[in-house]
């Protein structure tokens, strides 16, 4: 059974930039979506994602910490990524892992690692899902206009630096 591709549509180019409509070219549905006053928040794209990178990366160099960031879109994809020459391997692995932590739950993983520990609101969460969650500091969502529009992790140091890392980070490029 085969979709038309007039009717089939993937999250990778739901919100590429390069398929994304302006209010001037959009078709009927978008320019009622705009004329009803809905906000419209801008998109995340890899040039967010390389900038919030960077920063990190200054971040981390500034402290002395050699690891990973990842930042991933309000999908979960992978959006950025670097892992620093003398990183640990493991350290690509946990910033991803991070990131999508963070986004899933819309929270810092800083606040939850808490919740999961044997006595924790959450203690079966990690075993529960089969997903590729973590639950170290070093992870936060983004938000833009109120709205979660990604995350970011990074790991490779202590978990209390790399979620200053991120913090640093989201706070340069100027999100939420």
């Amino acid at each position: 059974m085969s979709t038309s591709p007039s009717t089939a549509t993937s999250p990778s180019t739901a919100t590429s930039p390069s398929t994304a409509t302006s209010p001037s070219t959009a078709g009927p549905a978008s320019a009622s979506a705009a004329d009803s006053g809905a906000p419209v928040v801008r998109p995340f794209t890899t040039r967010d994602a390389e900038s919030l990178i960077e920063a990190a990366v200054r971040a981390a160099e500034g402290i002395e910490v050699r690891g990973s960031v990842s930042v991933l879109d309000a999908g979960g994809h992978l959006l950025g990524f670097r892992r620093d020459d003398a990183a640990v391997l493991i350290s690509g692995e946990t910033s991803t892992r991070k990131a999508f932590t963070a986004l899933q739950l819309d929270a810092p993983t800083a606040d939850l690692v808490e919740l999961v520990r044997p006595d924790g609101l959450f203690h079966t969460l990690p075993t529960a899902l089969d997903r590729p969650v973590l639950f170290l500091a070093g992870g936060v969502p983004l938000h833009r206009d109120d709205r979660l529009i990604g995350a970011i992790g990074f790991g490779g140091g202590a978990p209390e630096q790399d979620h200053q890392i991120v913090l640093s980070a989201i706070a340069e490029a100027g999100l939420e």
